[in-house]
Order: structure tokens, then sequence, then C-alpha cells
């Protein structure tokens, strides 16, 4: 008997009035992500992501995948944090940023390999990654995080 498996994948995109250097920034260090990223304090070097939960938990700690800065980040990914998703098999994210004329970036961020995470895919989808966008956008443009 053959199995088939759906490709499971997220897109979400949005525009930031920002360099890509704050972009980068703000999506790889800690200073930056604990602002708006549910209070994840993420750390990315070139060949690890590694986010800390407000209490110093292990939210993530996964491969980098590819490191372009300013443009092109790919990294694993697998919640850490819910233990009935840290036992998923681990997806992949990826995050490109893409100068525009005007002063302003594309941000477009890519959730795949889901195939053997429905958990985390359900988790993540629509408010949960949508949030985490807006809130850096926000926090870009404003100087102030989106919730208080």
């Amino acid at each position: 008997m053959t199995t088939m498996t759906q490709n499971v994948t997220q897109v979400y995109q949005v525009f930031i009035k920002a360099t890509p250097e704050q972009i980068w920034d703000a999506i790889t260090t800690p200073e930056f992500t604990a602002r708006y990223f549910y209070g994840a304090r993420i750390t990315v070097v070139p060949d690890s992501y590694r986010a800390l939960g407000p209490n110093d938990e292990t939210w993530a700690d996964e491969a980098v995948l590819e490191f372009e800065p300013p443009r092109r980040l790919v990294h694993g990914w697998r919640s850490l944090y819910d233990p009935e998703l840290a036992v998923e098999e681990p997806s992949r994210i990826t995050w490109e940023i893409d100068p525009q004329d005007g002063g302003y970036c594309s941000l477009t961020v890519t959730h795949d390999q889901l195939e053997g995470a429905p958990k985390t895919a359900a988790s993540v989808g629509g408010a949960g990654w949508m949030m985490v966008l807006s809130g850096l956008k926000t926090l870009l443009e404003t100087g102030e995080p989106l919730a208080g």
C-alpha cells in the first residue's frame, strides 16, 4: 500500500518601512525578538537558531540551513514550548527580505515541511504568524511593541 502525503506550506508577506539590515537585526537578535515574538529571546548565528522563553526555558533549538544577511535566513523549527508539539517532526522556516523602491522592504516568511507536524501547523497558522509579523512591523515602524 502506498501512502501519499500532502505538502503543507504556509506563506506570509508583509511590507515594512525599514532597511533590510534593520529587519535582519529584528529577526536575529534577542533584544528585538523579545518585544514582538511572544517574549521569546531568539539568537541566530550562522549555524544555530535558538529561542528562549521568558523564564529561560528552551522554546526552539534548531540548525540554520541558510544564513545570508541581510536577505535570507532558513532554519529548522520544532515547538519545544509545548510537549504535544515538541514530539512532532521538525519543520522549516524561510525568511526573505526584499528591498523595494520607496524605502521599505517586503518580508516573506514561508513555513513548510509541516507534513509531520500537523499540530504545529495548526498552532502557528493564521493568527500565530500574523501576530509575530504584525508585531515586528509595528516595532520597526513606531519603536513601540504592538502589545503592552
